[in-house]
């Protein structure tokens, strides 16, 4: 089942040449990069790399809308290590990933249940739930 948004609050727009060895840009400047095939001698970053990072941001926001509801603080150096890994079955291609979530200070409980409130909000967990296996883990 595809969900339908009633309000978009934000486009993310980018124009990307090159593939894997290219280049992307946004569509307001802020996002300027040059990309490289993993493995490469290349300068640039990847899509797994990107996909961690957006992934990170997002859930540290998931984290806070969860601590909230949760009427728990949480820590000012909390922290999320994302790992994207892209690996190959056969001829196809496949993500996994990982979460390593750092929330010093917290009840080992109640930091993971902030994590799962979080999982089960963030887009990105939503967007990639069912489709690749995702761990999460508590550092």
């Amino acid at each position: 089942m595809i969900n339908q948004i009633d309000t978009v609050l934000y486009t993310g727009k980018t124009h990307t040449t090159g593939g894997r060895n290219g280049e992307s840009r946004s569509d307001d400047g802020r996002l300027d990069i040059k990309l490289s095939a993993i493995g490469s001698s290349g300068t640039g970053t990847n899509p797994e790399q990107l996909l961690a990072a957006g992934w990170s941001a997002c859930f540290i926001g998931a984290m806070g809308k969860a601590a909230v509801a949760l009427k728990v603080t949480l820590p000012t150096d909390v922290a999320v290590d994302t790992e994207v890994d892209l690996g190959k079955t056969e001829n196809a291609f496949f993500l996994q990933a990982r979460l390593n979530v750092s929330l010093p200070g917290l009840d080992p409980a109640v930091a993971r249940a902030v994590v799962d409130a979080a999982h089960q909000t963030c887009p990105y967990s939503k967007a990639t739930r069912g489709n690749i296996d995702v761990v999460i883990n508590l550092v």
